[in-house]
């Protein structure tokens, strides 16, 4: 497990990092090209959305392993330990199932014997569907170069951007279940971390004042 989620740390942390790179260079490169010399790039924006996206996606479960996601915390705070620790569980465990269920969706309608009366899918067949269509992203486009040599068609595929869709869903499905195992061994309170929005107003109490 601690390999698996050392392996899971660098992939998160080096993606992340990644797309903050390309989306600062292709938005500050689109801005000189645009004023400097009137020219730029037809994609530059599309391909900034789908960084951006990409960057929420990642950020889900990189914000449980760092403890980054808030929640409201009132009620639980109110109950005994041993109940706290139930609900802190409760919540990590419907953090797992809500994510399987976006990826898939099929499993939980075969567990109730609801196969044809619900949902069929979910992230992972959102995708396999558009890898079967020949269906392409609007203006973003594959280099000239990419299209000689590997002889694709000049939209790049949109199944290649969505693709973050399943995988973000996984990475959060291990994240929370890793925090299951963290609350049940006593290593972590809750999956939330709830009063981060109460220290940063205590800290910065006196900004305004100045």
């Amino acid at each position: 497990m601690s390999r698996v989620g050392r392996f899971v740390d660098s992939l998160e942390e080096n993606i992340l990092a990644l797309i903050l790179a390309l989306m600062t260079i292709v938005t500050f490169s689109q801005v000189v090209a645009r004023y400097g010399f009137n020219s730029g790039w037809t994609g530059a924006l599309e391909f900034t959305r789908v960084l951006f996206a990409w960057l929420i996606l990642f950020g889900m479960s990189y914000g449980i392993k760092i403890g980054a996601h808030l929640g409201v915390d009132a009620v639980i705070n109110l109950l005994p330990k041993p109940m706290f620790r139930l609900a802190a569980l409760l919540g990590a465990a419907l953090t797992v199932l809500y994510a399987l269920l976006l990826f898939d969706a099929t499993w939980f309608g075969a567990l109730f014997g609801l196969e044809n009366k619900g949902s069929s899918g979910g992230a992972f067949a959102y995708v396999a569907k558009f890898y079967k269509l020949p269906i392409g992203m609007e203006d973003l486009k594959w280099p000239v170069f990419i299209q000689e040599w590997f002889d694709v068609k000049e939209r790049v595929p949109r199944w290649i951007p969505y693709v973050i869709l399943p995988v973000g869903l996984l990475l959060l499905a291990f994240r929370a279940a890793q925090a299951f195992v963290l609350i049940l061994m006593g290593k972590k309170d809750a999956i939330i971390a709830a009063h981060e929005a109460e220290d940063l107003v205590a800290e910065n109490k006196d900004v305004l004042k100045d």
